[in-house]
């Protein structure tokens, strides 16, 4: 009988790691970072099973809380083969390196803090570092286009579906025989909602036997984009023609493409009042050209840009910061810009010193275009608090606070449901990816939607399909 074991996202978002056990073959879904709070300790810890057993790893798409685990998967001993779509390997190898340089960062601010208490020895080594990262890109990846069936045994298939994420994020479909019977087991990933501003729309699957969904916003409805799109637009607007700069915390993959692409259409359109843009994420930088690399993954509207020989994601006002210099220098624009920084949530990288510069000014904006997690300076921003402190200092804060939450990648309640009510022969619906109350709500909301029960995943809990 195949079993599944949940050792990460059961009851949290985070730390997405699933084992999948068909006879002898052990199939690895995901091996993601744990986030948040008590993260860090959790992702040094042992796996909870043996990487040297595990034959397959395959990655639904790059996202941290989904891979930032990989290299020590490999460092504690796994020697297979590593499945996802050309797009992931690209796309996990920059976050992979990002991942690691924080890392060390990480480990030199410990181990200073350490030598001064006299205690050097607690102090252990990064997860991983921008070798180990290295060593997983020598190996060979088996890359699959979507719906590309690929045999992993006689009796084992793997296929991918456009999960509609981020760009080539994956549902997972694994068909096998039991027993002289065919089954298929699906692994969602993470779901893309319905309306998408750069990417193509998800695919949805025909058949299963058992699916093990994602329920990040399994409690919810969205906003619509377009009053969010529109929400965005006034904000820059008001804030340019008041003389203001725009600070917008956005997440390198997938946030800020889509943001580079509203201005990009301003621009065109004559809706964008004369300013400078700033694209200030070296991650950011990266990803964007990745973004150009797959033109096939994008809508049709950007596809088609691309295929005529346009950037969508460029225009004349746009200028790219690399370096500490370059970054350094924004800060002598007085008037009349917007600068797009990692991170999304204000936890480091490059908007701390923008937020220091400008975040006093009451001419100025701060946009947040993504979710701000309790405890994370940009969530004491968005709650209104009036003194913060940044970089040791106490920063008073003015300027006015847009949060412009419909920009999410994850489908909502009714996404979510939409997507499974077209699965025939489903007998089992399990939950995962989201927190216990959400989840709870989801697996209401299944029931009266669509008459099924659903199973609560549990860490380190099995179940047999």
């Amino acid at each position: 009988m195949a079993k599944v074991t949940s050792y990460g996202a059961a009851q949290t978002v985070t730390g997405s790691c699933h084992l999948l056990k068909i006879g002898s073959i052990n199939i690895l879904i995901d091996c993601g970072m744990f986030q948040g709070d008590g993260g860090s300790k959790r992702n040094y810890e042992p796996f909870g099973f043996e990487p040297s057993k595990i034959n397959y790893l395959i990655l639904t798409h790059a996202h941290l809380d989904h891979i930032g685990r990989v290299p020590k998967l490999f460092k504690d001993g796994f020697k297979g083969r590593i499945i996802a779509t050309k797009a992931t390997r690209d796309i996990a190898k920059i976050m992979l390196l990002d991942s690691a340089g924080i890392l060390y960062e990480e480990f030199k601010t410990i181990s200073k803090k350490a030598r001064r208490r006299g205690e050097e020895e607690s102090v252990m080594e990064p997860l991983y570092t921008k070798d180990d990262v290295k060593e997983v890109f020598a190996k060979k990846w088996c890359t699959l286009n979507y719906f590309e069936e690929h045999k992993l045994k006689q009796h084992i298939r793997v296929s991918l579906g456009n999960a509609g994420h981020i760009m080539g994020s994956a549902f997972v479909m694994i068909d096998y025989q039991e027993e002289n019977q065919h089954k298929r087991v699906v692994f969602s990933g993470d779901i893309g909602s319905a309306e998408r501003l750069i990417i193509d729309e998800h695919n949805k699957i025909d058949e299963a036997d058992s699916l093990f969904i994602e329920s990040t916003y399994g409690d919810r409805k969205h906003k619509p984009l377009e009053q969010s799109v529109a929400e965005f637009k006034e904000a820059v607007i008001t804030t340019l023609k008041q003389k203001g700069n725009i600070l917008i915390p956005s997440f390198a993959l997938e946030r800020t493409q889509e943001i580079l692409w509203l201005l990009h259409e301003m621009h065109d359109n004559g809706e964008l009042p004369k300013c400078r843009v700033f694209l200030d994420s070296p991650l950011a930088i990266k990803a964007t050209k990745l973004y150009n690399k797959y033109p096939g993954h994008l809508s049709d509207e950007l596809e088609y840009s691309s295929g005529n020989g346009n950037d969508p994601f460029s225009f004349a006002w746009l200028e790219s910061t690399t370096t500490r210099d370059q970054s350094m220098a924004i800060n002598k624009v007085k008037e009349r810009s917007i600068i797009i920084a990692g991170s999304g949530m204000c936890t480091g990288g490059r908007i701390m010193h923008h937020l220091k510069h400008r975040l006093w000014n009451s001419k100025n904006a701060v946009i947040f275009v993504g979710f701000q997690v309790e405890g994370t300076l940009g969530r004491s921003i968005v709650d209104g608090q009036k003194m913060v402190k940044i970089y040791g200092e106490d920063i008073v804060s003015k300027a006015k606070i847009y949060t412009i939450n419909g920009f999410s990648a994850h489908a909502d309640q009714s996404d979510l449901i939409d997507w499974i009510r077209p699965v025939k022969n489903l007998k089992n619906i399990y939950l995962i990816h989201g927190e216990s109350d959400k989840m709870e709500i989801f697996a209401d909301a299944i029931k009266n939607e669509l008459g099924y029960d659903s199973h609560i995943m549990k860490t380190v809990v099995p179940v047999t399909l």
